[in-house]
């Protein structure tokens, strides 16, 4: 292989190892560039290198937000207690909660312990039965044993949890393009560096601000949308874009594997919302209270909400529409901090209409599993009396296209505020300004130094002088 093509094949690699992770956009566009070196015009060059000129990997550069999405903690530690306890060892991913769970199931069979049988009460052996089975084992140690499984089982069904949790978030913000194989994504290099940024895009941060969310589709996102042609791989992104544009350009069989893909999601992520549901939450504020897990319903909403935009646009694509005539599943709203809350209502705004909406419809999850009933005339009816149009505002068609936004380089953020210097962001982050909690006393003069500076330079709500 040359030296070109390894390079190539170098970027490739990361490129598609970026899907699953957080890399911002300009970080992005400087593997894009390189994977596309001597291929682009001197317009796509000069677009992508304003972007790439923000990037953490030019000299100096430099970000305190984590590149990564938070990922599940395996159970090597429990693998390793286990085994010095039993004395035994054997194959085992501690990653993977099946293969824990086998680990456990072997080392387990020398006290006849089985996973389905972990009730430290009800399923331990009596003196009796440990006598009948020949264990040679104290009532004490046979217990420390027990209690081993029971924990590694235990961390099994943790981590597969917490697994699910990351790949609904993934597909929440990249679709279906990090489940792509390597050799695939690889194969089509323009289709690979749209899809690339484009997800990327997706993933920024949310900020602490009044304004809505920036379109995730910018000027460079379309630049490298324009470069794929009719032999491009449309399949490989549709998996990341799922709009008319792009499914106008499939096969009516993977439109229907793409639909079938989308509703698994659908109704997986309703079912793990409904799980954490509070029966007394405000429906109509969904302002995050003392205890929520407000981070983990927001993600799980994200990538509920993104299963229904992707199934809606389907469902549009086969001209399938007249099914929500039977049952139309709303959306589900996110969480919102307090402070952000009550800073929408001292400037004048009031509920987001689309919460009224949500707040009028039965719960998404009880609509999916036919315990109550949500037609496109229930949907329809609740926008009207929230103000929104239900087609406009994606409620009973696809969301029509937003205005391409203009790139603009990521804010640094600390729980959402905009901090002028990554420096000053990583202090106050590990301070825990922002974040809800009681600063570090160590740290409290030097953050009271930094913003009397004017490090932060978002907008923040001005609380009532007493």
């Amino acid at each position: 292989m040359s030296n070109g093509r390894k390079d190539l094949r170098e970027i490739m690699t990361e490129l598609h190892g970026s899907l699953d992770r957080r890399y911002r956009p300009e970080d992005v566009a400087v593997l894009v560039l390189r994977a596309l070196e001597g291929r682009l015009t001197r317009r796509e060059r000069v677009v992508l290198q304003r972007a790439a000129r923000h990037s953490s990997r030019g000299a100096g550069g430099f970000s305190s937000m984590s590149s990564d999405y938070a990922r599940p903690v395996g159970g090597a530690r429990q693998v390793a207690a286990a085994t010095r306890m039993f004395g035994q060892s054997g194959e085992v991913d501690p990653d993977d909660p099946e293969s824990l769970l086998e680990f456990a199931a072997t080392v387990g069979r020398s006290i006849e312990w089985v996973p389905s049988r972990t009730d430290f009460l009800a399923d331990r052996l009596n003196r009796e039965a440990r006598d009948a089975a020949g264990m040679d084992l104290s009532k004490r140690q046979y217990n420390r044993r027990f209690r081993m499984l029971r924990r590694l089982a235990a961390k099994a069904g943790t981590l597969a949890v917490e697994r699910d949790k990351r790949r609904l978030l993934i597909v929440g913000v990249t679709g279906f393009a990090a489940e792509v194989p390597l050799e695939r994504f690889a194969a089509d290099v323009d289709a690979a560096c749209f899809v690339a940024y484009y997800t990327a895009r997706r993933k920024l941060r949310r900020e602490f601000s009044l304004a809505g969310r920036d379109n995730p589709f910018d000027e460079i996102a379309a630049l490298l949308l324009d470069r794929c042609t009719s032999r491009s791989d449309w399949w490989l992104i549709a998996q990341a874009r799922t709009t008319p544009d792009v499914l106008a350009r499939l096969s009516e069989e993977e439109r229907g594997t793409l639909l079938g893909r989308w509703s698994s999601v659908l109704r997986h992520s309703a079912s793990m919302l409904r799980e954490r549901w509070r029966h007394d939450t405000d429906r109509e504020t969904m302002t995050v209270r003392r205890g929520d897990d407000s981070t983990t319903w927001n993600n799980l909403a994200v990538a509920y909400n993104a299963a229904r935009a992707g199934w809606l646009a389907c469902l549009s694509a086969m001209g399938a529409l007249e099914l929500l005539e039977a049952s139309c599943p709303g959306k589900i709203m996110r969480l919102m901090a307090a402070d952000l809350a009550a800073w929408h209502h001292a400037t004048g705004g009031g509920v987001d209409p689309n919460t009224k909406v949500w707040a009028a419809l039965p719960p998404p999850w009880e609509v999916l599993d036919g315990t109550a009933t949500s037609t496109r005339a229930d949907v329809e009816a609740a926008c009207r009396a929230a103000g929104l149009d239900p087609a406009a505002s994606g409620w009973t068609t696809p969301a029509p296209p937003r205005a391409t936004a203009v790139f603009r380089p990521t804010p640094e953020l600390v729980h959402g505020v905009t901090v002028a210097d990554p420096v000053w962001a990583a202090v106050l982050r590990r301070a825990g300004v922002f974040s809800g909690r009681q600063v570090k006393e160590d740290l409290v003069a030097e953050v009271e130094h930094g913003l009397r500076s004017g490090v932060v330079v978002s907008d923040l709500p001005v609380r009532d002088q007493p």
